[in-house]
This record gives structure tokens, C-alpha cells and sequence, in this order.
């Protein structure tokens, strides 16, 4: 684990109601097309964006 993911866990983890779970990674990164970065949300998020009612 890296110094940037170890600093990125301590913070999600720190509110008083927290899970560990709340750490877990919720995107991909890639390298898209034209050498573009591709941003994917993951399909196992917990939190994902949209409408709540979905």
C-alpha cells in the first residue's frame, strides 16, 4: 500500500461511524483512446453517481 492510499484509507475511515468498507476503491483508471484518461465507475460501488431513486 502506498503512502497516497494508506493517507486516503486514515481519512475515509475517521468519522466516528465508519467501516472499513468505506475505503474501498469506487473508480478505474485507464488509459483510454489518444492516449485520453478514462475514468470508470466501478460496478461493486457502494456509492455510486445518479438519481437516489435508483
Amino acid at each position: 500500500m502506498t503512502d497516497f492510499d494508506e493517507k486516503r484509507r486514515d481519512q475515509l475511515t475517521s468519522a466516528p461511524e465508519a467501516v472499513e468498507s468505506d475505503a474501498d476503491p469506487r473508480i478505474d483508471v485507464s488509459e483510454g483512446t489518444n492516449g485520453a484518461t478514462r475514468i470508470d465507475i466501478r460496478d461493486d460501488a457502494q456509492v455510486r453517481p445518479g438519481p437516489a431513486d435508483e
